[in-house]
């Protein structure tokens, strides 16, 4: 379990989403209650919210369906969803949660790029495809990451319009504040602004670089959040959506990704001895046979926050890999979102603070103190702060930790991230790509 101290007080006031970094929206065995993350000793500044903000910390609940019939039901259903106000998000009982998958996205993608622009010669185009794309929670991301140009594609076209224009939005910011230099210190800046361009496609279905605006563009990463593992209703899905990732992707490209670890579900399913396991903020419920799961199509129900309610597929991982091998993809890099968050940490720590990725124990308010004590999930920050001799109830202006409520930990546990690379292509006497 990681700890940080810190000897610096900061000011606190009602939990509120962070002013430009971004949405408070990254293997099998998981992070018990006793395990719960612990983080540093301070209160964690809360910063005014904004209308650049951005939403995608929690999964995606969109369903990518073989069924076109199916498929269109859902895109419609997701379609006319409405989107959330700020304030009421600040409330949800996973705000601090969503802050932290969010977290571990913005730690995933820079990761990436810079491992990217490590190996290009300066001034190299950098192209990126963001693969269900959502409303665009991570439009910010890529402009912080000083990419060239973005393809933006999600099944569902309204969430592609609202992609959209939070892309506008951010150019007129940009050019509001004199052009958005990286070091100009105002709220807000962005740096550079890519060109994109957006579309609405099922990509476990269509062959997405038709859909292109230059078909033979090579991209240097695809990033696909909390969506790949829909696919895994079918080979044939799989399949599709693996060679929609790698098709453009340049040699030493990569392809990064977020989804459920199918370990440690099954492993959360055998403990409980039940098909329907969970706590108050999430809820799985089987629907195919847990004793033998089918490599594809191994089904479940998923609800997070009795918000989010929806069929999802086991993605069996070594059978991803074999997959993903067939387009010329080779696993560089995989790991649970607890081990991602002991290992960054250290380098990241102002980053949570930033994106309020951690919530204050005890709170700064009467009401946030109530709050925890009332939930009772906070058991493992007081054990903490007994042991640091702070008694935990408020005395002692530096006595506070950073922490999830173990309801929360225990979903965001449940999550890996993937990595893989494209490898160097050539071509047989019959066309057919060679990859080494």
């Amino acid at each position: 379990m990681a700890e940080v101290e810190h000897n610096e007080a900061i000011g606190a006031a009602e939990p509120r989403l962070s002013e430009d970094e971004e949405e408070a929206d990254q293997q099998p065995e998981t992070a018990s209650s006793s395990e719960v993350l612990l983080v540093k000793e301070e209160a964690i500044t809360k910063r005014p919210h904004s209308d650049d903000e951005e939403d995608d910390g929690e999964p995606s609940a969109k369903v990518l369906l073989k069924d076109p019939q199916h498929t269109t039901v859902v895109a419609s259903h997701y379609n006319q969803l409405k989107e959330r106000g700020l304030y009421e998000r600040s409330k949800s009982r996973i705000f601090y949660m969503r802050n932290f998958n969010n977290w571990i996205k913005s730690i995933l993608i820079n990761r990436y790029l810079n491992k990217i622009r490590e190996k290009a010669a300066l001034g190299t185009p950098l192209r990126v495809m963001d693969m269900c794309c959502g409303k665009g929670g991570d439009l910010l991301k890529w402009s912080k990451g000083n990419i060239t140009h973005l393809i933006c594609t999600d099944i569902a076209a309204v969430s592609v319009e609202q992609c959209e224009t939070r892309y506008k939005n951010i150019i007129q910011n940009d050019r509001g504040s004199g052009g958005g230099s990286r070091n100009s210190g105002q709220s807000g800046s962005t740096g550079k602004v890519f060109t994109a361009e957006f579309f609405a496609a099922d990509a476990t279905l269509q062959r997405l670089r038709e859909k292109y605006r230059d078909a033979s563009v090579e991209l240097n990463l695809v990033s696909c959040q909390f969506a790949f593992h829909y696919c895994f209703e079918s080979l044939r899905q799989a399949e599709f959506m693996l060679k929609n990732a790698a098709e453009c992707l340049r040699e030493g490209g990569y392809f990064i990704g977020t989804i459920p670890d199918a370990n440690e579900i099954m492993k959360r399913q055998r403990a409980a001895g039940s098909d329907t396991f969970g706590n108050d903020v999430y809820k799985i419920t089987f629907l195919c046979d847990t004793e033998q799961p089918p490599l594809f199509g191994a089904k479940y129900n998923f609800q997070l926050d009795g918000v989010v309610d929806c069929p999802e597929f086991l993605v069996h991982f070594p059978t991803l890999t074999k997959l993903a091998l067939k387009y010329g993809l080779r696993l560089v890099e995989k790991q649970r979102f607890d081990e991602f968050y002991s290992e960054s940490v250290q380098s990241g720590r102002g980053l949570i603070e930033k994106m309020q990725a951690l919530e204050t124990f005890p709170g700064q308010s009467r009401d946030e103190r109530e709050r925890q004590q009332n939930l009772g999930e906070y058991s493992h920050a007081q054990s903490h702060l007994d042991q640091k001799g702070a008694g935990g109830g408020g005395g002692g202006r530096f006595h506070k930790v950073g922490t999830l409520s173990k309801s929360e930990w225990e979903a965001s546990t449940l999550y890996m991230f993937f990595a893989f690379q494209k490898m160097k292509t050539s071509w047989d006497k019959n066309g057919k790509p060679i990859y080494s």
